[in-house]
């Protein structure tokens, strides 16, 4: 599946170019920028990047991992970012020269994705597709925003389309060492986003529809879950450790949470406020509390929400989710100046083209059994809901948004092929057309040549003195010879 021995050279070679321009690029722009990237500031440590950073330090010299607790041991995160990050400053120190390398790090995983994606496209479409797809992705500027930026979401994608590229390969070939290189992805994967631990689901599900015998599907299940228990082991003993408790992955899903339940950021209505006096009235008050004291107060907004405002509330937890996932590019900060406004268009259009894209998989899937399709689609969906009972935007959507271009390529290539073949036939009309007059031209040509080759035969008397007398059949007449002395014979 990773070879391209069967690919044409000069697909290879268009790939190659690709792939060195995005590196280029992307390097290019995380040099010149700089902390142009920063969201946040390292001395107010207001955002999620120079938090990564100050945990990183505090991990690297206090050995604890920290995150918005000053420097006492916090279960607030997982541990991916700041592990990285920290590996860096070791090797590079902890100045700004970790943060570079660190930047670097990501737009070689960028242009590790554009071969990736050629592989996936390749796999289920053709190779025209493929380079469409990494075409468009090599145009899409928040991939290289996102390798300025110090987030989990470049590295994330990039294990993201490596599973998708295991699964594939595990699904085919139905080997366990697929199956289990499948796992560690996935449990590599929750070391950033804890959200992935669900995803085998999406593995069962295809099991089911393929027929899968259920000997087969036990055995790739304990193969997977064993898997994911010894690589979220040092997590969950860590911290039992630390807390005393059991913590499969972070304590911080109530924040997140409550904010995904107020619609458009806004607090609920003051009726909400009347029927639970216990909050003194206005946002604020809804974030007191521990973790599982928002928690709470999210269920209490959601029932009262789907109680009194049944529609509105509908509508937030699917349009306005998916608005907030997809509708607006990943783009927080310019790369080289070019306006978000130019990158909203170029966003929107493929999202538009893609969701074609996804309905006309969606079709070939269900009418073909195609697996490979429904697996694109099931992934899709299932990092899309499990974003529907947190807050949704940009940043949590552009994982996905790879799938997005890929559906996009397949339309564009199925579109190329119906040009081609309305090309060819009217091609092929023309040529009947012309045809049609040769034969035409043939048989005016035939019908002169039998008129010349067999003339018409005079009429002759059937009886009497004329029948006897010679005929002149110059010109093809029939003019009687003239009987005077001297004349014509």
């Amino acid at each position: 599946m990773f070879k391209l021995n069967h690919i044409s050279y000069r697909v290879r070679i268009s790939l190659i170019v690709i792939i060195l321009l995005v590196f280029a690029i992307s390097t290019a722009s995380v040099l010149y920028h700089g902390d142009h990237f920063l969201l946040g500031s390292y001395e107010k440590l207001n955002n999620d990047d120079v938090k990564y950073v100050n945990s990183a330090k505090i991990l690297l010299n206090k050995h604890t991992l920290a995150y918005n607790s000053g420097e006492a041991p916090s279960a607030f995160i997982m541990p991916g970012m700041p592990l990285i990050l920290s590996g860096f400053m070791l090797i590079f120190g902890q100045d700004n020269d970790a943060v570079i390398a660190f930047r670097v790090l990501q737009a070689a995983l960028q242009a590790l994705s554009i071969y990736l994606i050629f592989v996936i496209a390749n796999h289920l479409f053709n190779c025209r597709a493929a380079i469409i797809a990494c075409i468009a992705s090599a145009l899409y500027l928040p991939d290289y925003f996102s390798s300025g930026v110090i987030l989990s979401e470049t590295l994330f994608r990039t294990i993201f389309i490596l599973l998708i590229c295991f699964c594939i390969l595990a699904l085919k070939s139905n080997q366990t060492k697929h199956y289990v290189i499948a796992a560690v992805l996935v449990g590599l994967a929750c070391y950033f986003k804890p959200h992935a631990i669900l995803f085998p689901i999406v593995l069962f599900i295809l099991w089911l529809v393929n027929r899968v015998s259920w000997k087969t599907i036990i055995k790739h299940t304990t193969v997977i879950s064993v898997t994911l228990i010894l690589l979220l082991c040092p997590w969950w003993i860590r911290n039992y450790a630390t807390f005393d408790e059991f913590i499969p992955f972070t304590k911080s899903a109530g924040n997140p949470m409550l904010l995904g339940a107020l619609i458009h950021n806004a607090a609920p209505p003051q009726a909400f406020f009347d029927a639970h006096p216990e909050y003194t009235g206005g946002r604020d008050s809804l974030f007191t509390g521990s973790d599982a004291d928002m928690a709470e107060t999210t269920k209490k907004i959601v029932q009262f929400g789907f109680k009194e405002q049944p529609l509105q509330y509908l509508q937030w937890y699917t349009i306005e989710k998916l608005k907030g996932l997809y509708l607006g590019p990943y783009y927080w900060k310019t790369v080289f100046g070019i306006p978000g406004s130019l990158v909203t268009v170029y966003h929107i259009l493929f999202v538009a083209i893609g969701g074609a894209g996804l309905l006309l998989m969606l079709i070939q899937a269900i009418r073909q059994r195609k697996q490979q399709y429904l697996l694109l689609l099931l992934t899709f969906a299932y990092f899309t809901v499990i974003y529907v009972p947190f807050v949704a935007f940009s940043r949590y959507g552009y994982p996905n948004v790879f799938i997005i271009f890929l559906c996009a390529a397949y339309v564009v290539d199925r579109a190329l092929d119906i040009q081609t073949f309305k090309g060819f036939y009217q091609t092929f009309k023309g040529f009947n057309r012309t045809f049609k007059g040769f034969n035409q031209t043939f048989k005016g040509f035939n019908q002169t040549f039998k008129g010349v080759s067999n003339p018409p035969k005079p009429s002759l008397p059937r009886e009497g003195p004329e029948a006897l007398r010679p005929l002149d059949t110059r010109a093809g007449t029939n003019v009687r010879a003239k009987e005077t002395l001297g004349g014509d014979v």
